[in-house]
């Protein structure tokens, strides 16, 4: 097993050194084909991005499903050309020439605050390059991630994101580090859109029930953090992205109907949504965002959980 694991990072750092030598447009047009190639060949995922673009776009024809398979498939192995290619072509000195931030004074204002941000994004776009950049910039950032199974491909990713400035906390244990981020006013980036299971909160996510972690408005409400929600996503060139931000809630003055967990998380769902409409090609539908549906808390299930306690 553990051969087995280094063989697959060897195969790993062998494909990314292809990349690497290889023009970015170049990697584009790889891309491309790959996407083709998934979609119309191999039909990875099929039945899973079928159900998930329907369940939102339940009038969309075969062919709108089989575009957006296409264009979804293209922006992911994108991103993992433009996560090799990054540190060499993007730094300080040229990140303008690659990098449009759209609500830069608004995001600003909360990346320099001495308090603790909560920056939540979603499984979009090339949301790596989000946490690059800003460490780019000198705002360090902590990412709470689940650990990959094999630690050799786990060393690598965590080589990346640490590269200008960005740490991974992992997802089981890390309680502790996580209150040691919030204590110093560093900011906190987490994925919002992950399944968190039956015991999640339910909440609407693009017209769907979707279960999130509870911990992500927690944060925001017991650690006077504000809450950021922000995208990275592809613009017409490769390694070429624009940066936003679609809400931001600050417990100073946040409406008393957000200072609760269900409805601060609807309200982030709402948030990430208003961002995937826009370009639903760079969402990954091939993501098991939708699961489980929520229990009904009938009769029945409060006498057993009644019971059990």
């Amino acid at each position: 097993m553990q051969l087995k694991k280094r063989l697959e990072a060897l195969l790993l750092q062998a494909i990314l050194c292809v990349i690497q030598i290889l023009p970015i447009e170049m990697c584009a047009r790889v891309c491309r084909w790959l996407a083709w190639l998934v979609t119309d060949v191999v039909g990875f995922r099929r039945k899973i991005i079928r159900d998930n673009i329907l369940g939102v776009y339940p009038d969309a024809t075969n062919e709108r499903i089989r575009e957006m398979a296409i264009e979804m498939w293209y922006h992911l192995f994108l991103m993992a050309c433009e996560v090799a290619h990054a540190p060499r072509r993007i730094h300080d000195s040229n990140w303008r020439k690659y990098v449009h931030i759209r609500d830069k004074v608004l995001m600003t204002k909360y990346l320099i605050d001495y308090r603790p941000l909560v920056a939540v994004s979603g499984h979009f776009g090339n949301f790596e390059m989000g946490g690059y950049v800003t460490g780019l910039l000198g705002m360090p950032s902590y990412t709470v991630a689940r650990t990959l199974d094999n630690p050799y491909l786990n060393d690598f990713i965590n080589r990346f994101r640490s590269f200008n400035g960005q740490f991974l906390l992992p997802k089981e244990g890390s309680a502790t580090m996580v209150q040691e981020v919030m204590d110093s006013g560093g900011i906190l980036t987490l994925l919002g859109d992950q399944h968190a299971g039956n015991k999640g909160c339910w909440v609407d996510f693009l017209g769907r029930p979707a279960s999130c972690h509870k911990a992500v408005a927690l944060f925001t409400l017991s650690g006077n953090a504000p809450m950021m929600v922000s995208y990275t996503k592809h613009t017409e060139k490769p390694l070429h992205f624009e940066i936003g931000c679609t809400g931001v809630t600050d417990p100073l003055d946040m409406p008393d109907e957000l200072k609760d967990v269900t409805r601060l998380t609807q309200w982030y769902n709402d948030r990430l949504a208003d961002a995937i409409r826009k370009d639903p090609e760079q969402f990954w539908w091939l993501h098991r965002r939708w699961k489980e549906k929520p229990v009904r808390k009938t009769k029945k299930n409060r006498s057993k959980a009644t019971k059990a306690a």
